[in-house]
């Protein structure tokens, strides 16, 4: 199968590249820059989608980057890097004269409001209340397909919580302050915390391209699947964990009003608030998770 990735070079991208070449599968990534085995968005634009058989997109700024301050310069690359991106690659399959028979959008849980006792499944109905909830909205109907393009091209849409994994996303942020003893909960720890493994990202990813997963009958209707393990977990449960693998205390919480100074309130609602997230339709599609559960994904994460 040939796959072509939209952001590619990225921390998901490079997990799921590895998954797929271990396949068997060709990669071409779109990526600001040419190189071997890349083609640019301005290729894209200017020629159409090359031939494939399947099409990702992970594109899209860092929400967390730390070097950026919450600003609206900040807020409209985050809404561009994602929205721009997702529509280029969705306009570029509906012309295509071969367009693949899968498309995978990945976006995030920021759809579902947060809340300590609502839980929320794919088939579970929601509005846009905030800035990251508005985002997903607008990045998700971007990649929506034509309904003559979308009785050929399988759409999928994955909404993963929060990804873990030793060489990028929240964790690399957090291990080093973990080790030094200096972790702690973010704000009261009793809110809800979905995540999952970037192997498991990536392996639900491959899941989603594969022709043979469709076992439903043609849709024109993208299929939504959660990225979540199914374990349900909240940040204290989360911080203590990685502290007890790691050996070290976690006795220095941090206050909800220092993750708005330092963050943004819109963005440090991300840490100080959550959703129990629930992979209904991700467990029902056949799909197993290679780490289900807290301890087993924070093992391979520190321990290799």
């Amino acid at each position: 199968m040939r796959v072509l990735i939209g952001g590619g070079s990225g921390f998901v991208g490079r997990e799921l590249t590895r998954l797929l070449k271990s396949k068997g599968h060709e990669v071409t990534i779109i990526s600001r820059q040419p190189g071997p085995g890349r083609i640019t968005w301005a290729d894209v634009e200017s020629s159409g989608l090359p031939p494939c058989e399947g099409a990702v997109n992970l594109a899209g700024e860092n929400i967390m980057n730390p070097l950026r301050w919450w600003n609206d310069s900040y807020k409209r690359d985050l809404f561009s890097s994602r929205v721009d991106t997702t529509r280029t690659l969705a306009q570029a399959i509906s012309t295509s004269s071969l367009p693949p028979h899968s498309w995978v959008l990945i976006t995030g849980v920021a759809c579902y409001k947060p809340s300590l006792q609502n839980q929320y499944t794919e088939e579970s109905e929601w509005t846009s209340f905030d800035l990251l909830s508005r985002l997903v909205e607008e990045w998700e109907e971007a990649g929506r397909l034509p309904q003559s393009v979308a009785q050929k091209t399988r759409q999928v849409v994955i909404r993963p919580g929060a990804v873990l994994g030793r060489d990028g996303g929240a964790m690399k942020q957090m291990l080093t302050p973990f080790w030094l003893g200096l972790g702690g909960p973010l704000g009261s720890g009793r809110q809800p915390f979905p995540w999952i493994h970037v192997s498991d990202l990536a392996g639900l990813i491959l899941h989603a391209l594969e022709p043979s997963t469709n076992t439903t009958p043609p849709s024109t209707q993208p299929e939504v699947f959660n990225g979540v393990a199914p374990a349900l977990n909240t940040n204290y449960e989360f911080t203590k964990e990685l502290g007890r693998i790691l050996w070290r205390p976690t006795l220095f919480p941090v206050p909800g009003f220092l993750m708005d100074a330092l963050l943004g309130s819109e963005r440090a609602v991300i840490l100080t608030q959550g959703q129990k997230v629930i992979p209904k339709r991700t467990l029902e599609s056949g799909f197993q998770f290679q780490y289900p559960d807290l301890v087993s994904a924070l093992r391979k994460i520190v321990k290799g």
